[in-house]
Order: C-alpha cells, then structure tokens, then sequence
C-alpha cells in the first residue's frame, strides 16, 4: 500500500522544472459540491507552487483562479435544461456522445461522466502533447484508459466510492419503484469499479476512502496513494468580531441526501429544545419543497427555529460561521468532511459523527459522536452550548490542528512530487506544448 505522505519524505526528483498539468472535472462549479472546491483550491495551489494548470471542465463551470487556464467541455447540460426532452437538436443525432446524454437523462441515469470522459479523450488525442500529466478528479470514465493509451501519464482522484451514497439511498428508499430509480441513476458506478480497478495510478484523500476503495471497487492497496485534502485557512479564519450567537448551531447539508444525516440533527434539535428554548439551527444548504426533511420539520414542530440559506459566497460562509456558537457534522459517511475542516479552521468548536474519515479530520479538537444517533448528538451539542471554556479550547484546538495537518500547500507539495515520480516512470514523453484554448461541443463529441 502505497502511502504518498511516505513517497514525500524520499529523495526529490532531480527534475525541478515547472510541470504542465491537465485537471479534469465533469462537473466543477463549487455550489455542485466538495468536488468542486477541491478542483479550485488544487488548481490554486498547484499554480501557486510553479507550475501550470489548465482546467478541462464540463458545465457548471468551475471558479478558478485568474492563472488558472479553463477550458470548456460542454454538454448538453439536461440538469440546467427546464425541458430536457426537447433538447436535443438534429445536429445530436450526429454524436453518439450527445446522444446518450440525452437518452440517459430521459431514463433517469446520469451519464454525464461517462460523455465527458468521451469529450476529454477526443480533444486529449489532439491536444494531449501541451501536458505533462492528465490528473482526473472523480469522473473515472473509460476515456481515462484511452487517454492512458495514449502514453499520457494519468492519475484519478477518488474521493469516495459512490457505492455508499448509492447504498444509503437504497436503505432510504420508500418502495420498490424508488429503489429501481436509484438503481438507474447510479448506473454509471459500473464503469467507475471498472475504471478504478484497470487505472495504474490513483490517489484518495483520507484512510477510510482508501479502505473503502479496495473494500467496494476491488482496487489493489498498492495502487492507491493518500494526499488529505486542505483547507483555506486565510480565508476560513476565526472573526473575532463577530459576536456568535449563544445557542445557534450550524451545519451543511444537502436536506434530503440521506448520507448527509441531517434527520439525525433535527431530530437532537428538537430534544434540545425542551431544555434550551433559545436554540437555533442553520442549514447551509437547500429546503425541497415537499420532500422528506420538510415533512419531517413539521412533525417535530421545528419551522420557527430551522432556516436554511444556499447559493451564498464563501464570506458569508465564514460570517455564518463566526455567528455559530457549534457546528455539527451529522453525516452518515464522509470520505473527507470539508465542512468539519472549515470550521475548525474558524475556531468553531465542532461535534461530529464518526462517519467515514470524520475522525482523520477532527481528531481530539472536537467531540465525536456515533452517526445516526440522535441522542448522543443531543448531548454533545448539550454540552457544548452549556460550558462556553469548553467551546473556547475546542475552537483553539481545533484552528490549530487544521494550520498543522491539512494545508493546500502541502497537498500540491506531496503531489508535485507524486507527479515527477509518474513522469519518470512514464513509457513514452509527452514532447511539446501548444497553446491552450478553448474547445466547442462539435470537436469534442
């Protein structure tokens, strides 16, 4: 099992130039989730350290640092689509590629990995001498192991197996119907074990990821390497002043994704209600309209003292944070757990379930809780919101913790040199470099 903080420590490559490097996301806007705030902050600090990034993304397109280069791979974007049937247009019918994205989302699956990883290798057979090194984050597309083919040295990010949001769902599932929609939507999993077990190289972003990758896709341990995620921490930093509220928690939480555990969190609010009349709950995240999490705040007569905020910049973010007397965690499964990171990096004590790789990123300056356990959630955040030293050391404890352990800087050093030893090891060069540019849905598909 191959330990990327251990490849760190060894001798550095002789190889000191700048590298080119290709980041791939199928869908990379930061509102779509952690995957696209790993694509910003490591295209950042990537560039920060010398080198030179260009970004292949599918729509929503990612924000990105001004020296980071993007380039669009766009599809037909159904999701965005107010009436997918009808988009697809006659030039479609002329790509295999448009067409079954189209097909796909009609069927209820989610293809767009898949096409993406399509577009990706097309423009890559064209392009692919500007780069030293093609890093995938999470599509795990057949195209990858075109790209391979090519003599491109190619590394995937998994962040997780999805295999366990997909489980969740399942178990969450009111009926059969529900569970065969599932079922589809999550379709494309069959190619990603396929893709993860056939790339060379791939790096994961805590230890219960890399245990569940060779767990649920059958990857041999020493394929995978391990590169924790970071934290801004000049951005997510304590806001002395900022009064937090006294018994306001905080948590971010997709409302109705089942892994996330927010049931879990109401379901304490509303026990901690009858002994602190004051407490509050922010959501950061959406409310669906007649969905589950709404029924569910009406049956435990929650409506007055629930709100929930979405599409926000990220300073509001650290305000919404500062104005938190706790923040909560309540998933189910993490395999890194961004928010739990972000928080302690504002000095916001933190309770958090033992879900996933919660615990790598906690650690001992927060309390952790068993997931799906409503009442030991209850008491930790009871304890919290009563012993305000308590909070105070937490909150020290934890900035500290995250200013030591887990910094973009380090994850661009540790893969820099992750990278060269890829390069090295390469069967073929990749010579030259053309200028980047922008690429339309005609060339790619």
């Amino acid at each position: 099992m191959t330990a990327l903080g251990n490849f760190a420590d060894g001798p550095i490559a002789a190889e000191t130039r700048p590298l080119r490097i290709c980041l791939l996301g199928y869908r990379s806007h930061p509102y779509c989730g952690g995957q696209g705030v790993y694509l910003h902050y490591l295209s950042k600090a990537l560039v920060d350290a010398g080198h030179e990034v260009d970004v292949i993304s599918g729509q929503p397109y990612p924000q990105l640092d001004p020296r980071v280069n993007l380039i669009k791979m766009p599809g037909l974007n159904l999701f965005e689509c107010e009436n997918p049937t009808r988009a697809l247009r006659w030039r479609h019918l002329l790509s295999w590629t448009d067409f079954f994205e189209w097909w796909s989302k009609l069927t209820g699956g989610f293809a767009e990995p898949y096409t993406f990883g399509r577009r990706v290798a097309r423009y890559l057979h064209r392009h692919g001498q500007r780069y030293d090194i093609v890093h995938d984050n999470q599509c795990l597309a057949y195209g990858l192991l075109d790209i391979e083919r090519m003599g491109l040295p190619v590394v995937a990010t998994i962040h997780h197996p999805i295999t366990r949001d997909r489980q969740l769902a399942l178990d969450a599932a009111p009926d059969w119907r529900y569970r065969l929609l599932v079922r589809r939507w999550h379709n494309f999993l069959h190619m990603q074990t396929r893709v993860a077990r056939r790339l060379r190289n791939i790096v994961t972003v805590s230890e219960q990821s890399r245990r569940d990758i060779v767990e649920q896709f059958g990857v041999r341990p020493e394929r995978i390497s391990l590169v924790h995620n970071g934290i801004d921490t000049t951005l997510f930093r304590p806001r002395p002043d900022i009064e937090p509220r006294p018994f306001r928690i905080m948590t971010t939480a997709s409302a109705d994704q089942p892994l996330k555990g927010l049931r879990f969190l109401l379901e304490a609010v509303a026990g901690l209600r009858k002994e602190i009349p004051g407490v509050e709950l922010l959501v950061v995240g959406s409310l669906q309209e007649g969905g589950d999490t709404e029924a569910l705040l009406e049956r435990l007569q929650l409506r007055d003292c629930v709100q929930f905020v979405s599409g926000i910049s990220n300073e509001d973010m650290v305000n919404f944070y500062a104005q938190a007397a706790v923040v909560a965690c309540p998933s189910l499964y993490e395999g890194f757990g961004l928010p739990a990171g972000e928080a302690m990096a504002c000095g916001v004590p933190v309770v958090s379930t033992d879900g996933g790789a919660l615990p790598e990123v906690v650690g001992d300056a927060g309390i952790v809780v068993p997931a799906g356990d409503s009442d030991a959630l209850a008491g930790a955040l009871r304890q919290l919101l009563r012993d305000a030293d308590l909070r105070a050391r937490l909150g020290d404890r934890g900035r500290a913790r995250i200013l030591q352990q887990f910094s973009w800087k380090l994850a661009a050093e540790q893969l820099t040199r992750y990278y060269r030893g890829l390069i090295e090891g390469a069967p073929e060069a990749v010579p030259g470099r053309q200028p980047a540019g922008q690429v339309d849905s005609a060339e790619a598909a």
